[in-house]
């Protein structure tokens, strides 16, 4: 793992680079990055309904294979999501769009 990689991880996904605690709040839900450009990074799933968790997120990251593009994730629906707060699951890196 390069310091790049060892900088995103435990980080929240959208959390400014600058803030001096970029990692997970106590309260709040979160799914674990598996895989691709955004591996290592938390996505704060707390405000999103459960179905909306189940279609998978396209996060804008200028890490993917194009510029400005989204990395896919997608849950495995063989691992459940646990409830409460923490990392509840993970989400696995299934390729790039534009």
């Amino acid at each position: 793992m390069n310091g790049d990689e060892q900088l995103l991880r435990g980080r929240v996904y959208g959390r400014d680079h600058d803030d001096p605690d970029p990692g997970p709040l106590p309260h709040r839900t979160y799914a674990a990055l598996m895989g691709g450009p955004l591996d290592g990074l938390l996505l704060d799933i707390t405000d999103r309904e459960p179905e909306e968790a189940e279609d998978g997120v396209a996060l804008a990251t200028e890490l993917s294979r194009w510029p400005g593009g989204r990395a896919l994730y997608d849950p495995d629906p063989a691992e459940p999501r646990r409830p409460g707060p923490g990392v509840t699951c993970r989400f696995h890196y299934t390729g790039d769009a534009p």
